[in-house]
């Protein structure tokens, strides 16, 4: 195992949540959206994150944890929030605006459960370097 895995274990856990904050950080913003480039309203959007994985040489082959990555951003499925309002612009004959299907206690807890992991993984790089500088002075001595 190489010495600084651990910094890059993490670092790639800190890229990954740093992208899903921003992804949460864009629903909250697009959250009445009604109308984008694509047509229709804002779409919530996800993060997909997968292992990196390392093979290790041996028999039988196996793989080793190397951190996180991220596969996809992708929209959500789930159809818009319909809203009776025929004054808004982008009603429907019936009066329905759609609004897109972000729920606000979801991306907040989204939110709060990037920030606590992205603090873990800042707490593991810390206390990874902390361990590196008291074995170099073990070292001096």
């Amino acid at each position: 195992m190489e010495l600084f895995t651990s910094f890059h274990i993490s670092g790639s856990a800190l890229t990954a949540e740093k992208l899903r904050v921003d992804t949460v950080a864009s629903n909250l913003a697009n959250m009445q959206t009604t109308r984008t480039a694509a047509g229709g309203p804002y779409r919530r959007k996800t993060v997909v994150f997968a292992e990196r994985l390392a093979r290790v040489r041996q028999a039988p082959p196996s793989f080793l944890g190397r951190g996180v990555r991220v596969v996809a951003v992708v929209e959500d499925p789930n159809p818009p929030r319909l809203e009776y309002d025929p004054e808004h612009p982008d009603a429907d004959e019936e009066g329905f605006v759609a609004y897109p299907n972000i729920d606000l206690a979801k991306e907040m807890t989204d939110l709060i459960t990037a920030s606590r992991s992205y603090e873990a993984n800042t707490t593991v790089i810390n206390t990874a370097k902390s361990l590196y500088l008291k074995a170099l002075e073990i070292g001096r001595g």
